[in-house]
């Protein structure tokens, strides 16, 4: 199978970057707090900071393009990613695997690019383990019963997937102090603009 998230090859020694290098800044909290909104936000209007596309065995829901909102792949083709270590993490939830192309995030962080990812507690402890210098972001919502009200108010999915995103939620909520930095989704553009302002943050 061919391998679909390849990069052109790290630069020489002595390639000059663009800018210097910069650190991976990762997003996480529980399902509905609000994570893709605040990302589509900052893409809308700073298009230079870099959201990683995950690869995912997935079936694609209506309105989603492969290489979009994500890489989506058969069983097969994302065993194939783990045992070559492509994937700077993955996940299973709901019976479906989400991984991170390792390949794209090192390119861009070496030409000195923003880079966001946006992934879920167990990716986010991978990252930890194998990019210790990345900021950690937690995004939480303002209290239980409005992340209650999101999950149960999407009507896109059966009680029983929501019921598993709730038990998800409570774990995730409670690793929040293995994190950097949380910021409270009370308003999308004030947490958009917090969580830029860290991205964009010059690296000593």
């Amino acid at each position: 199978m061919p391998n679909d998230f390849a990069e052109s090859a790290p630069p020489a020694p002595g390639t000059p970057r663009t800018g210097p290098a910069r650190r991976l800044t990762v997003l996480s909290g529980p399902s509905g707090v609000g994570k893709s909104t605040v990302v589509r936000e900052i893409r809308a209007h700073h298009p230079e900071v870099w959201l990683s596309v995950s690869a995912t065995t997935r079936a694609p829901r209506p309105g989603e393009t492969d290489g979009v909102e994500y890489h989506f792949t058969d069983d097969a083709g994302f065993d194939r990613m783990v045992a070559e270590g492509e994937l700077l993490e993955w996940a299973e939830f709901a019976g479906n695997r989400y991984g991170t192309p390792r390949r794209p995030v090192e390119e861009r962080l070496r030409r000195g690019e923003p880079v966001l990812l946006e992934i879920d507690l167990q990716g986010a402890r991978q990252v930890r383990a194998t990019m210790p210098e990345a900021l950690q972001v937690f995004l939480a919502p303002p209290t239980w019963e409005e992340l209650v009200r999101r999950l149960t108010g999407r009507g896109t999915e059966p009680p029983e997937v929501i019921q598993r995103r709730l038990d998800a939620a409570r774990v995730e909520l409670a690793a929040e102090k293995e994190f950097d930095v949380t910021l409270v989704n009370t308003s999308v553009s004030e947490v958009r603009d917090e969580l830029l302002a860290l991205i964009l943050e010059p690296q000593v």
